[in-house]
């Protein structure tokens, strides 16, 4: 699947008038020759290339054998062997992602790039991710299908007196030793008032009955992630508690509904958003609807207010509306779906009824 990969990256760069690439973000790298070290690679019209130091040069045979190696020691640039090497393939242009690039590096980089000229691709790569193919949607469901599964497990550990820091180190253990690499991102795991907070970190606070409990999690398998978001009660919620549930999961229920191929990502959001601020809690749905996911836990396609993107069959995207109110608490519902030509595939098979614990 490497070489489609390839193909698309060179016939995106033949659109920018250029001939070569040089990918430093490690995301993209795996994606384009599952190099997982460190360095940076090159992309030409024919030839691949990993540039990187000793200490990867094995790692980079075994994961990349169709790529030629390029040692640079210590002391010398190795921006100068890249130049040396785009030289020797008379390549004169080369494109290069803009916006993973330090300063300090573009500089060194500039100064040994001398005669040839450097474009922009940052965002290429990404655009190319926003399609999966079957293999990485598996990859997402074993992912996905292992934190339902801790999703599960953690509900008998629920209970008052337990700190929100223990059900995060509970969720971690489990997701890893239940097959998974690690997490796809630090565990949110917010109680009582503090499920206000969209990205809560778990802190030493001990649940008490009449909480709100979000837990926004998700595993990783294979460099693939995986994401969801239930908020469960300690204890009967309350009149307004349940009222909050009950339009969040009508707000998420009609945004899956309305997914299909061509619709635009802002318009995804907006059917959400719509039904929020009928309700008058607009000012507490403070974030986008959702987003892509990969070997990234955050990419491209956005369905927020500016989602310009058509969605297409094989992406895969949150949605995830949440409404917080400050010095209360919350509710956050996301399902991890993949679009079909019918519409979608909900890989998150976690229960979306009302959970009192």
């Amino acid at each position: 699947m490497s070489n489609i990969r390839i193909e698309k990256l060179r016939s995106a760069l033949k659109g920018k008038n250029l001939n070569s690439a040089v990918i430093f973000k490690p995301e993209n790298m795996y994606y384009l020759c599952g190099y997982t070290g460190e360095g940076f690679i090159l992309i030409t019209e024919n030839k691949i290339y990993i540039f990187t130091d000793f200490r990867y040069v094995e790692q980079a045979k075994k994961e990349s054998p169709y790529c030629e190696i390029v040692e640079y020691k210590p002391g010398i640039s190795p921006y100068s062997l890249l130049s040396k090497v785009l030289k020797e393939n008379n390549i004169y242009n080369t494109g290069i992602e803009e916006n993973i690039i330090t300063l300090k590096n573009f500089e060194d980089l500039k100064q040994n790039l001398e005669g040839i000229e450097i474009g922009r691709i940052g965002g290429v790569v990404e655009k190319i991710r926003m399609i999966k193919d079957e293999e990485e949607i598996e990859n997402i469901k074993t992912a996905q299908k292992i934190a339902d599964m801790a999703f599960i497990y953690i509900l008998d550990f629920i209970k008052p007196g337990i700190s929100e820091k223990e059900i995060a180190l509970e969720l971690e253990f489990f997701i890893k030793k239940n097959g998974a690499e690690g997490l796809s991102f630090p565990t949110i795991v917010a109680s009582g008032e503090r499920a206000s907070l969209p990205h809560g970190e778990p802190t030493e606070r001990k649940l008490k009955t009449g909480d709100f409990v979000t837990l926004d999690f998700g595993a990783k398998f294979k460099h693939y992630c995986s994401d969801m978001t239930r908020t469960v009660f300690l204890g009967k919620p309350n009149e307004e508690q349940l009222k909050i549930y009950r339009i969040v999961r009508e707000a998420q229920e009609k945004a899956l509904e309305y997914i299909r191929p061509g619709v635009l990502g802002k318009d995804v959001d907006k059917v959400s958003r719509d039904i929020i601020e009928s309700e008058g809690f607009g000012p507490n749905f403070g974030h986008g609807l959702g987003h892509g996911v990969g070997i990234e836990i955050h990419e491209e396609p956005r369905l927020s207010k500016l989602g310009e993107e058509e969605l297409k069959p094989g992406m895969v995207i949150t949605v995830e509306p949440g409404i917080y109110i400050e010095n209360f608490g919350g509710v956050r519902i996301e399902d991890l779906v993949v679009v079909t030509e019918q519409g979608i595939k909900n890989l998150t098979k976690s229960s979306k009824d009302l959970i009192i614990l």
